[in-house]
């Protein structure tokens, strides 16, 4: 039995049995890395050298942390809050209200990877203050997750900015020209339009089929007020235009710098240049956006241990190979295995940034040998990254909507958001996956 299999699905078997995530990977980690007949010293230390992998990820996500709780400091969400509510017993539980918050966390998902940067942090911003306004509209959170998780991955898969910027350009083009193909004057657009319309569709059927009816939440407070972004007592528009100014110098210091990180920082430092954010609270919100993303970043970290571990054992290329022995005569069924492969992959990870590296490598001369295309061969593998972030039990994009729509202990993160965004999404990634690698 391969080890790296084997690994993934005792990591996936823990986190479905409700055992923490964290725990999961290490576990999952150990147990590849003794199957594939690594010694503990060596398991433990491929590891260990993951986790500092993944400390420059835990330290991006912490200062996003704290630039959102910034945000969250300025009264910005809450006077959007306040003004959706304040239109919802005006117009009563209408549909008009409830498409209009669908709309406003779609758009906010989608901008939260190109144009305002700050990723997941917007989640537990605009979330927690809307949950009583869902619950009255009595609106399934499974919905809300399929929406969130939509606009975190089609998003950087298909459009090339920002984070999209990074996967498509930096890490797939990149890898495919590093492993030996010619990717010059390819449209990663048009490549990944197939795949993006899986995407959709699947979005589709999450809206209008699997949970349009209505499901009823109890109206509970956080019990604790670290479980939420605390914000300012006081909204004023002086405070929204001062929040709307910082994202903009964020916003263009991470196109000049590059850096996500820098430009946390410079959209943090407005806030505090401006006075919303004083002195003498500085380091209480610094703390708190910290505290915020802490899970996510322990997460991130061990996910980058598990990666390192399986990398280190070899059977990865062996799993890949060893399958491809298979079916290599067979183009259609070979482009579906490889499809399946990121998928299981993508799931231990975690992260389909870190994913496309160590497929990239084996998949290019595989496909040179089965006479795909530069776009099939593209698409092939950026979906096969993709795969397994949407349903993925350590992925930030299920993370992410489990930790805004569970402020009150109502949505489970494995039965309410991984699975419904594993079926929504990956299924229909592996189809029109497949159908780009046919077609391209």
């Amino acid at each position: 039995m391969n080890a790296v299999l084997v690994a993934i699905v005792v990591m996936v078997g823990l986190s479905l049995a409700r055992v923490h995530v964290v725990l999961s990977l290490i576990i999952g980690a150990m147990i590849g890395g003794l199957l594939a007949g690594l010694p503990i010293a060596d398991t433990l230390n491929a590891f260990q050298e993951g986790l500092k992998n993944g400390a420059q990820i835990a330290l991006s996500y912490a200062i996003l942390g704290v630039f959102a709780m910034a945000i969250a400091h300025s009264g910005a969400p809450k006077l959007l809050a306040d003004g959706m509510i304040s239109h919802l017993n005006n117009a009563g539980a209408s549909q008009a209200v409830k498409w209009m918050l669908f709309a406003i966390i779609f758009v906010m998902a989608i901008f939260s990877q190109n144009l305002i940067p700050i990723h997941i942090a917007f989640i537990l911003l605009i979330v927690p203050p809307l949950l009583l306004l869902l619950n009255r509209l009595q609106t399934d959170r499974r919905l809300v997750a399929c929406i969130i998780t939509f606009g975190l991955v089609n998003t950087y898969m298909f459009i090339p900015y920002g984070f999209g910027d990074i996967f498509l350009n930096q890490i797939i083009l990149k890898n495919v020209s590093d492993a030996g193909m010619d990717t010059t004057g390819a449209s990663i657009m048009q490549i990944m339009a197939i795949p993006a319309l899986g995407m959709l569709l699947g979005l589709l059927t999450a809206i209008f089929v699997s949970y349009r009816k209505p499901r009823v939440y109890q109206d509970i407070q956080p019990q604790s007020a670290n479980d939420a972004p605390k914000t300012h007592n006081k909204s004023s528009r002086y405070r929204a235009v001062i929040a709307l100014v910082a994202i903009i110098i964020a916003f263009m210091t991470h196109l000049y710098t590059d850096s996500l990180l820098i430009g946390s920082i410079a959209g943090f430092a407005v806030f505090m240049a401006s006075g919303v954010v004083r002195w003498h609270e500085a380091d209480g919100v610094f703390n708190d956006g910290i505290k915020m993303m802490a899970m996510i970043g322990f997460i991130m970290i061990s996910a980058q241990g598990f990666a390192e571990v399986m990398k280190a054992t070899g059977q990865i290329d062996v799993l890949v190979t060893g399958v491809m022995e298979v079916f290599g005569d067979h183009k259609g069924f070979a482009a579906l295995v490889m499809l399946l492969i990121g998928l299981v992959v993508t799931l231990g990870i975690g992260s389909s940034f870190s994913t496309v590296p160590i497929l990239a490598a084996i998949y290019v001369p595989l496909c040179l040998a089965l006479g795909f295309s530069m776009p099939a061969t593209v698409a092939l593998i950026a979906t096969a990254g993709v795969l397994g972030d949407a349903g993925s039990p350590a992925s930030d994009s299920t993370l992410g909507p489990t930790m805004g729509l569970n402020i009150d202990g109502q949505h489970d993160h494995i039965k309410d958001t991984v699975i419904p965004t594993f079926i929504h999404y990956n299924i229909p990634l592996i189809i029109f996956g497949w159908i780009a690698a046919m077609v391209l």
